[in-house]
């Protein structure tokens, strides 16, 4: 059976498999080699999805011994950080909430497929501006955006501490992006979302990640059945042990 690469998140993950989308770019990077099994909930904060993980779950892995997935990833913190006193808060999780969130979540998973890497993934960076103007439409001085690049920065460390407390690998994506210039306008769509750069940012990363934290690479998997080049010509069905 195929290994197996669980992606577990909010809407970032659930557009992941749009075009150009980061987990749409890791299912044809190893299109022979490992399935891809999307699990994005838009919308999502932790405290919800540690509310539906079994459920959300059902399915991902395969059936019987050995069929815990190589790695997921859990990528939550963007709607958590939204500020509490504007009009996303029913999204807000406090901070020491979502940290005991993200606690129990990778727990969920540690029990549940003991061999799997855990991968965290910081929320992103805000642009407040183009918040500004994709919830309300216009650019008025008087708004405020329902969420700030500070919130959010704040959470990206608190997932890096809940990751180096459980020695799991994690992807400071917050950090990562601002590194790139403009990325308020490159890497972001809506000052939130994803463009095709930020996707090829957190593609990178992960790419990076899963070789380095369990050596899960192209060039070390092997391909499913027989490639074509390996079909002799004169025996076609030799290849397939017919």
């Amino acid at each position: 059976m195929r290994p197996r690469l669980v992606l577990f998140g909010d809407s970032i993950t659930e557009l992941s498999f749009a075009s150009g989308g980061w987990g749409a770019a890791l299912t044809d990077r190893f299109a022979r080699q490992a399935d891809v099994v999307l699990r994005g909930l838009s919308g999502y904060n932790t405290r919800w999805a540690l509310k539906v993980l079994p459920r959300a779950m059902e399915g991902a892995a395969g059936a019987g011994a050995g069929a815990d997935p190589a790695a997921v990833t859990v990528f939550f913190g963007a709607n958590d950080a939204s500020l509490p006193d504007q009009v996303q808060a029913h999204q807000h999780v406090p901070l020491k909430e979502y940290q005991s969130n993200l606690r129990a979540i990778c727990a969920y998973f540690k029990e549940r497929w003991p061999s799997t890497a855990v991968i965290l993934i910081t929320p992103p960076p805000i642009y407040e501006p183009a918040r500004i103007r994709d919830m309300y439409g216009d650019d008025e001085p008087s708004r405020q955006p329902e969420r700030s690049n500070e919130a959010a920065g704040a959470y990206a460390q608190a997932c890096i501490d809940v990751a180096t407390e459980l020695n799991h690998p994690v992807i400071d994506i917050w950090t990562k992006m601002q590194e790139f210039p403009d990325w308020q306008t490159s890497a972001l769509s809506d000052g939130l979302h994803f463009t095709p750069v930020g996707n090829k940012i957190l593609f990178e990363e992960v790419v990076k990640t899963l070789e380095t934290s369990i050596g899960f690479s192209q060039e070390r998997l092997p391909s499913d059945l027989p490639l074509f080049h390996e079909i002799d010509p004169k025996d076609p069905m030799k290849a397939f042990g017919a």
